[in-house]
């Protein structure tokens, strides 16, 4: 049986491409090398951005149900908390969701296997790439089956979303630029007593160690990450208990039992491309670095969706077929360009954190704990902070979809979020997965005639000084794209700019 899009890969990043895909009509099939679904709580935090998009699956609010919210992050230096920052409220009026969230990775993926199972797609375990062609009408994949036999597959599209080591992207040819740190740091998941047992994230700044304690419930339970001196004779054979780890010592954790441990290299690295022909590459495949911030999964779920929604336009035909090469190719655009500035970004972080020498260490020991007090009260910083790391500032200003300006708005960017009362806001009606047209004030009535003419949903909302204060400009149009990022912005003769941008961009009026 031929399938619209054939997917390679069955950690978070496929599951999702899988989910939303079927949520819009298309026909896939999702394969996987591994066993199962992943036994190891990798992966932690679940930014702001990501539960906004998960409201178009109504997935958040299984995932609130399970993790942790982070209400603080201590430093740590010598044994002594220097330094809390509170992050309560760090992103207030900016998202429903205000907060760092952490949700461990295995459970996330038990969570996207159900839904995906219940929506009557199932995963193919134990199911290996071996390759593909490309062909006039898409790709044929050679799979190798649990039973041994190999198996030639036809689809439309080829999404790579087999993580760092990925076989599509070596079947694809291109390469895998960047480097890995010198350091080798350890991952354990452990029950213990002492006072980074807050159920905050607690960092240990010292002068040769680095430690990062993330809480996964209250108080009993977390993760540790931090550097480790292993020998090239013995790489991967270290236990927990062959640690010599200062910082924890120096933070009077006192382990009672190891979940899971292991050691490990960190790579930064960008693919050449996120798409050849007909295939595509998606998550680590595409871009691996530092765990800084937590950006690894939550940047596959974003490029996930991205993809999404541009093939599923593609194949239903909602545009010619020159302007289809240009809609799929927009993908490598937009998220190639934010998976390079988030490598640099996160390159310069973890260099702080992690690097060697007596000036590191006196910035981290020394100017850091005096210096992020008075940062964190100055609200334009605090702002930028939660933005970058909650990645609600992730933008596509000056790329292929996105044009104009209203206000402090750009086409481009993420759908400003406001509360329009009663637990409600305008990122209410993103569930629906399709272009719409959103006006804070008034909507002309030969908008309406036009949008309800060629398939666009049009919501209108009151002028509200929150309205202002995200950046809207009153009785502007906002042409919103099905993932939540805004395609045209425009003040004046709305309908024109809107009839001259579909027409642009080679979409099909009225819409399906």
């Amino acid at each position: 049986m031929r399938h619209d899009v054939m997917i390679i890969g069955a950690g978070p990043t496929g599951l999702v491409l899988a989910l939303w895909l079927n949520a819009m009509g298309v026909s896939v099939r999702i394969v996987s090398k591994a066993a199962g679904p992943g036994t190891a709580s990798r992966a932690l935090a679940v930014h702001a951005r990501t539960l906004e998009l998960y409201e178009q699956m109504r997935l958040t609010d299984a995932v609130l149900a399970e993790g942790h919210r982070v209400r603080g992050v201590n430093v740590w230096v010598g044994g002594e908390r220097r330094v809390r920052v509170p992050l309560d409220g760090l992103g207030e009026g900016q998202t429903r969701y205000p907060f760092l969230y952490i949700y461990p990775q295995d459970r996330h993926e038990e969570l996207l296997v159900s839904r995906l199972e219940a929506a009557g797609v199932p995963i193919e375990w134990n199911t290996t790439f071996n390759g593909y062609e490309e062909r006039p009408e898409g790709v044929t994949v050679r799979l190798r089956l649990p039973d041994g036999n190999e198996e030639v597959a036809e689809a439309r599209y080829l999404a790579g979303c087999d993580g760092a080591s990925s076989a599509v992207r070596k079947a694809l040819g291109v390469g895998f630029p960047g480097g890995t740190y010198q350091q080798t740091f350890y991952v354990a998941d452990i029950e213990a007593d002492g006072p980074p047992m807050n159920g905050e994230l607690n960092l240990a700044l010292d002068t040769s160690d680095f430690l990062a304690v993330f809480p996964l419930d209250e108080g009993r339970r977390a993760r540790l990450v931090g550097t480790v001196e292993e020998d090239e004779e013995h790489v991967g054979q270290m236990r927990f208990e062959d640690l010599n780890d200062a910082a924890v010592q120096h933070l009077r954790i006192d382990v009672k039992s190891v979940a899971w441990f292991s050691t490990y290299r960190v790579h930064h690295r960008v693919t050449e491309r996120f798409r050849k022909g007909s295939a595509f590459l998606l998550g680590d495949a595409a871009h691996i670095h530092s765990p800084a911030g937590g950006q690894g999964m939550n940047t596959g779920i974003g490029d996930a969706i991205n993809l999404a929604w541009k093939l599923r336009s593609v194949l239903q035909g909602e545009m010619s077929a020159q302007a289809a090469d240009r809609l799929v190719s927009s993908y490598e655009e937009e998220r190639m360009a934010f998976a390079r500035r988030l490598v640099r970004t996160t390159d310069q972080m973890f260099s702080l954190a992690t690097a060697n020498g007596a000036v590191p260490a006196f910035m981290r020991t020394r100017i850091v704990p005096l210096v992020l007090p008075v940062l964190v009260r100055l609200p334009l910083l605090r702002q930028f902070i939660f933005r970058t790391v909650s990645q609600i500032g992730i933008h596509y200003r000056g790329d292929t979809l996105s044009e104009g300006r209203a206000g402090r708005v750009h086409g481009g960017d993420r759908l400003p979020w406001v509360d329009t009362g009663e637990g409600r806001s305008n990122h209410d009606g993103l569930n629906e997965m399709r272009w719409q047209v959103q006006v804070f004030g008034e909507a002309a009535s030969v908008l309406a005639n036009w949008c309800k003419a060629n398939g666009l949903p049009l919501r209108t909302f009151a002028w509200t000084p929150g309205a202002e204060r995200a950046g809207f400009l009153r009785d502007a149009i906002y042409l919103v794209r099905p993932d939540g990022y805004l395609g045209c912005v425009a003040s004046g003769d709305a309908t024109s700019v809107l009839q001259d941008y579909f027409g642009t961009k080679g979409f099909k009026l009225p819409l399906v």
